[in-house]
C-alpha cells in the first residue's frame, strides 16, 4: 500500500499531525523511535487541560486518541533513510530495512541538544535544571537559581527567569561571554555573575543543592535554567534538499510546507520561535491541514 504520508517523529507535532490527517480519512504511518528530547522531564506545562501532564502519559493519551482512527498506524521504528522515489513518490527506510512508500512527508523528529559542558549536569536536567522558564519556571519561583551558559543566550535567559526568581547568578563556566553593557545591566539588577569553571554540581535524587566552582567557592542554589545547543537529530532535511535557517531549523511556510515539494515539516525540528509542548502539537496540526489540503487541490485537479 502506497502511504498518502509518512510522518517522521513520535513527539506532540508528529501525533497532532497524525490525529488531524486519521480524521481527514488519509492513509498514514507515524514512525516513532520513542526517543523524545522532553523524556527527562517528569511534568509538562503550559498545554491547557494537560498542564503538569507527564510526558509517558501525554504520549499515551495521544496513542490512545489516534487508535480510534483506523487509517493510522504508529510503528516504534527508526528511519534510516528517506530518498524521493518519483516525482510523486517518497521512499523510506527504517533501520530494520523495511522500505515504505509514501505521497507526502512530515518531519517532525524535533531537535537534538547538548547540555553545558558541567560534570554531572543531567543528573540534575529535567529534575531541577531545565531549558525553558515558560514551561518550569512556575516551579522554581522565588527560589535562588542558576542560569548556566556557555553562548551568546546567556543574558535573555537570565532576563526571562528574573520573572520568576530575583535570586540569580549566571555561570559562564570558563567562558567570557557577556558584554560589559550586559554585564552592567544584569548587575543593576542584582544579578551575580561568575565566569570561574563549574567543577560539580552537589544535590541528591535530582535536585540540586550546591554550584562548586575551580577556585573552592561554593554556592547554594536550589535549581536553575541553561542554554542549550540544538541541532537536527538527522540529515532528512538535508538530503531531500530543504532549506534550513540561520539557526538550523528547516523553513516552512504559513502551512507547514518546506521549499521541496511534498515535505512538510512541523514543531521544533523549524526552530521558528519558542519551544513548547502547546506550540509543536499546533504546527502538527497545521502542517496537516496543509497536507490535506494539497491532496484536496490534486485531486480537484
Amino acid at each position: 500500500m502506497i502511504l498518502d504520508c509518512a510522518i517522521i517523529g513520535g513527539g506532540p507535532a508528529g501525533l497532532n499531525a497524525a490525529l488531524v490527517l486519521g480524521r481527514a480519512r488519509r492513509n498514514v504511518i507515524l514512525f516513532d523511535n520513542s526517543r523524545s528530547r522532553n523524556a527527562v522531564t517528569q511534568e509538562s506545562h503550559g498545554f491547557i487541560t494537560r498542564d503538569g501532564v507527564d510526558p509517558s502519559e501525554f504520549r499515551n493519551l495521544a496513542h490512545q486518541d489516534i487508535s480510534k482512527y483506523p487509517s493510522v498506524k504508529i510503528k516504534d521504528s527508526k528511519i534510516q533513510e528517506v530518498k524521493r522515489e518519483s516525482p510523486s513518490l517518497f521512499q523510506l527506510i527504517t533501520q530494520e530495512g523495511h522500505s515504505y512508500l509514501s505521497r507526502k512527508i512530515l518531519i517532525a523528529s524535533g531537535l537534538k541538544e547538548s547540555l553545558p559542558n558541567v560534570n554531572n549536569i543531567k543528573d540534575y536536567y529535567g529534575k531541577s535544571i531545565f531549558s525553558c522558564p515558560y514551561c518550569d519556571g512556575w516551579e522554581l519561583r522565588e527560589q535562588p537559581l542558576v542560569i548556566i551558559s556557555e553562548n551568546q543566550h546567556a543574558s535573555h535567559l537570565a532576563k526571562m527567569v528574573y520573572q520568576w526568581s530575583k535570586d540569580l547568578i549566571v555561570c559562564t563556566n570558563g567562558h567570557k561571554i557577556l558584554s560589559e553593557s550586559e554585564e552592567m545591566l544584569l548587575k543593576k539588577k542584582g544579578i551575580r555573575i561568575m565566569e570561574e569553571r563549574i567543577v560539580n554540581l552537589i544535590g541528591s535524587d535530582g535536585k540540586l543543592e550546591k554550584v562548586v566552582f575551580e577556585d573552592g567557592t561554593e554556592v547554594n542554589r536550589t535549581g536553575g535554567f541553561v542554554t542549550t545547543d540544538l541541532v537536527q537529530p538527522n540529515e532528512f532535511a538535508i538530503s531531500l534538499g530543504c532549506k534550513l535557517n540561520k539557526s538550523g531549523g528547516i523553513i516552512v511556510d504559513a502551512l507547514g510546507r518546506t521549499n521541496v515539494e511534498g515535505v512538510y515539516a512541523a514543531g521544533d525540528t523549524t526552530l521558528n520561535g519558542p519551544s513548547q509542548l502547546i506550540i509543536s502539537a499546533a504546527e502538527g496540526s497545521r502542517a496537516a491541514m496543509g497536507i490535506n489540503y494539497e491532496f484536496t487541490m490534486e485531486e480537484f485537479k
